[in-house]
């Protein structure tokens, strides 16, 4: 299939969040299975980009829309990089969805509109692209949620075109690209799309909601989030239209980039090390706490945290939790930065606990490796957690996490508590200062007994996060939302026999 996967940001180009990591493992993974996989990226300001560029294809100005351009670029791993240069809209200090002040951009409607249009563009039969047009438009949260609705309004002008089928990817629904109604003018979005049925959102419109109402499948990043989200207390105003359209819903678990994140081979790392040769990670524990400027205590159970700095991610549950470990003698390592109240909570405590806790505010790749790999546990209290990479990778590195039961958490741990045999972290009881204090003393609890503690170490070492089941399950997405569309015809025999998998195997959600 001719994959074009939109999104408003891509690791190693640019990175907020897991969505950019997402954007750089899925694509290159879907590529690896065969597919012709195009992936549309805004040029904004300061990307290094490396690979064969291709000819500039010009997009001319037409009604809101300022004159653009796509540079296609081929870069490693087999995928295309669609480069959308406008430099009036792109090329701004700042990030891509915020300035350098930390506001959001006021034109961020216009901005993200553009991606979204230009993405569905090009699964039309006027694809800018001479020779290539997407049999699968994948858009990505509320910045190119509008790309469904554009390519339900091209099949409603020219009912006899074909158009690719559209799959929208929900990260986190919280965010959810509200903006004034007026800004329906500016979008070309029609009158009769504007209500309750559209994109209307308490009265503003809301580009997520146009996404999740004309998709023709929606997927979010795990199992449990998919069912969460569908109630009110995770729904965010939205579980109404997810039952509606649970059909269509389906929750696939993020992976990781093991080619990045894999302690054998990680050359970010001074020490390298395997589930079977285990003296590295004394080594980089030792690292970090000589970088990090705490004592080389071997005795001293390092706990850390990398993570946005907000109350979504329990950083207050952690921040309460702070007087038990500093009393047991543990130490805490922190790596991130957010609200300032809780950032000024987190040096306030260094300032008290100079020995015991280190807090880096900003993001460090490398710190971040370093932090999965000498840490003895890693802290994921969050409220609620889509989907989550780090408990991944700590996992991978032989860290075993402390997490909420909550989302892709639940669906990523398996409790050592509950489960000796295979258990590869601790979930929390309940999301609450009692669930982590009594998590944390389960782990120090175990911590103590070497033999169990590298059975749950090793545990999470053998499991596989990598991209590939999770790849072809989007493929299975793919294929039905196409043979929904256009009949059994439009796919091939794999992809058709991968959404007859779909169906029979696996439940919506």
């Amino acid at each position: 299939m001719k994959i074009l996967f939109a999104t408003p940001e891509c690791a190693p180009y640019v990175k907020t969040g897991g969505l950019g990591d997402v954007s750089g493992a899925l694509p290159a993974t879907l590529a690896a299975l065969g597919h012709d996989v195009h992936i549309l990226l805004p040029a904004y300001k300061g990307m290094k980009v490396s690979g064969e560029i291709g000819d500039g294809v010009d997009l001319p100005a037409w009604g809101p829309w300022p004159a653009a351009q796509l540079v296609p670029v081929k870069v490693a791993g087999g995928v295309t990089l669609l480069l959308l240069a406008c430099p009036g809209l792109y090329q701004r200090p700042g990030g891509p969805y915020v300035d350098a002040s930390g506001r959001g951009y006021h034109d961020n409607a216009l901005r993200f509109g553009l991606l979204a249009r230009v993405a569905a563009e090009l699964g039309t039969v006027h694809s800018p692209l001479r020779g290539w047009t997407a049999d699968i438009v994948h858009a990505n949260d509320w910045p190119t949620g509008l790309a469904p609705l554009y390519l339900g309004q091209s099949r409603m002008i020219s009912p006899h075109e074909p158009t690719a089928a559209s799959v929208l990817t929900i990260h986190n629904l919280a965010f959810q690209g509200v903006f004034p109604m007026e800004s329906a003018d500016l979008l070309g979005v029609p009158h009769h799309w504007r209500g309750m049925d559209g994109v209307e959102f308490w009265g503003q419109l809301s580009m997520l909601k146009a996404g999740l109402q004309f998709a023709d499948a929606i997927t979010t990043v795990s199992p449990t989030y998919a069912r969460e989200i569908q109630t009110p207390a995770h729904g965010v105003g939205f579980d109404g239209i997810l039952r509606a359209r649970a059909s269509r819903l389906r929750g696939i678990l993020n992976g990781i980039d093991t080619r990045v994140w894999n302690p054998q081979s990680d050359t970010l790392l001074p020490h390298r090390y395997s589930a079977q040769k285990m003296q590295g990670k004394a080594q980089c524990k030792a690292a970090l706490q000589a970088r990090l400027g705490l004592p080389a205590d071997k005795g001293a159970m390092l706990f850390s945290v990398v993570s946005r700095l907000t109350p979504q991610k329990g950083i207050d549950l952690v921040l309460g939790a702070l007087p038990r470990l500093v009393a047991t003698g543990a130490q805490l390592v922190v790596l991130g930065q957010g609200e300032p109240d809780l950032q000024q909570a987190l040096q306030e405590a260094q300032r008290k606990h100079p020995k015991q806790v280190a807090v880096t505010i900003g993001f460090d790749e490398g710190l971040a490796h370093l932090v999965e790999a000498g840490s003895d546990v890693f802290l994921m209290p969050s409220r609620f957690e889509p989907c989550g990479l780090n408990q991944m990778y700590s996992q991978a590195y032989g860290t075993p996490p402390i997490v909420a039961p909550v989302g892709g958490l639940l669906d990523s741990v398996t409790d050592a508590s509950a489960d000796p045999a295979r258990g590869t972290g601790f979930v929390m009881t309940g999301v609450d200062s009692e669930g982590l204090d009594d998590a944390i003393g389960r782990a120090m609890r175990l911590w103590r007994e070497p033999q169990r503690w590298r059975r749950i170490q090793a545990n999470g070492m053998a499991r596989q996060f990598g991209w590939e089941d999770s790849a072809k399950q989007y493929v299975q997405v793919y294929a039905r939302a196409l043979q929904d569309l256009r009949g059994p015809a439009s796919t091939d025999s794999r992809a058709s026999a991968a959404a007859s998998a779909s169906t029979s195997n696996a439940p919506a959600a």
